[in-house]
């Protein structure tokens, strides 16, 4: 069935209740549990340093002692970012868009970034901070964005990536949960409404081509979240309960993906990245007990798995801490890792071997692939 939305009139923003209700602030302490990390999983307190922000006065500290001699160190030095040697052709890595890795005080609105090797950073449209982190979707070809703005009636918007062109699209739409999702063809969108009050409605694919937006609704409810669509468009993966389940493109014929529910000693309640033809998946997993964050979406990832049997997918590391998995349409993966202070990005084909390395730009740290 194929519904038209132009003519959908505004409706008074209400509170919302039910399983997925959040908003403002109370969202984004929400979302600081399960993102303020890029490792995705539980963590110990940091030590605090000195310097900015540890309220130690300079100005009465007594003169500090005389050096002792140095001591010669059998430590190995310290790896950082700067020190990733890189290989093979930089422009491997394409462009990648970033947003931030957790909330940031103070700000009601944050940028959407982007980043190519051999240029600087750059600073794109300007986004409800909310939105930037529980559901802002960049489409396959780099071009637009999309999110749902929880503090405007959960209004889903469309706009390029630099912020012109802004569309309103749809009213009470699901803000959490079932995060706007584009098709390969970066034309279609699928989400899934809410009335006023939050409670979850129906999945629908919502065409963004032309001035009059029309959706087609499906007639299968799944029963999942941060919903992913394949490269190849045959297949949609979604975290169901403690798991991730596979689904047709209209919702239909759920396989769920081994070991990841039940008496398994592994659960998932962030799916990162799909791959082409859907055989694998990139996500946060961790054991039973272990804390996994709330509704908000993670996109971190701590492993690769095949989702015919569950078994994970080993990558070509060099031992570093796995951060974000991103797979792409030609088939090649994206693959951020720790490097001393900051981080190293990776092109694996689709061979399994690593293609290409860069050092990431110091000042992206803090922030969070969210395209690749």
């Amino acid at each position: 069935m194929t519904i038209d939305l132009a003519d959908r009139t505004d409706r008074a923003t209400r509170p919302r209740r039910g399983r997925h209700a959040m908003t403002g602030t109370v969202a984004l302490l929400v979302l600081a549990v399960g993102m303020s990390d890029l490792s995705g999983v539980r963590r110990p307190a940091a030590t605090p340093t000195a310097g900015v922000g540890t309220g130690v006065p300079s100005s009465t500290a007594p003169p500090p002692p005389a050096p002792a001699p140095p001591v010669p160190s059998t430590a190995a030095p310290r790896v950082t970012a700067s020190a990733v040697a890189p290989l093979g052709p930089p422009e491997a890595l394409g462009r990648l868009f970033y947003v931030p890795g957790g909330p940031v005080a103070g700000r009601e609105r944050v940028r959407l970034r982007s980043w190519r090797p051999g240029e600087r950073p750059r600073t794109l449209a300007a986004l409800p901070q909310v939105a930037a982190l529980a559901n802002a979707s960049v489409s396959p070809d780099g071009r637009r964005v999309a999110w749902v703005d929880p503090a405007r009636a959960a209004t889903l918007f469309v706009a390029d990536v630099d912020g012109s062109h802004r569309r309103t699209l749809a009213r009470h739409v699901d803000t959490y949960c079932v995060a706007p999702t584009w098709a390969p063809d970066s034309r279609r969108l699928l989400f899934r409404e809410a009335d006023p009050l939050g409670a979850p409605g129906r999945f629908g694919v919502l065409d963004t081509a032309g001035r009059r937006t029309r959706v087609t609704w499906w007639d299968a409810e799944p029963q999942g979240c941060h919903a992913l669509w394949s490269a190849d468009g045959r297949t949609v993966a979604m975290n169901s309960a403690t798991g991730v389940t596979l689904y047709s493109d209209d919702g239909r014929r759920p396989r769920p993906v081994p070991h990841l529910s039940g008496p398994s000693s592994w659960r998932s309640t962030h799916v990162a990245s799909l791959s082409p033809d859907g055989s694998r998946i990139a996500l946060t997993r961790t054991r039973p007990g272990e804390e996994t964050g709330d509704v908000g979406r993670i996109l971190t990832a701590n492993a690769v798995l095949r989702t015919r049997d569950g078994r994970e997918v080993s990558l070509p590391t060099g031992g570093r801490a796995l951060r974000q998995v991103f797979f792409r349409p030609d088939g090649s993966t994206v693959v951020r890792v720790r490097a001393g202070a900051g981080h190293a990005l990776l092109v694996i084909g689709r061979d399994g071997r690593k293609v290409a390395e860069v050092a990431e730009p110091a000042e992206l740290r803090g922030m969070q692939i969210v395209s690749a």
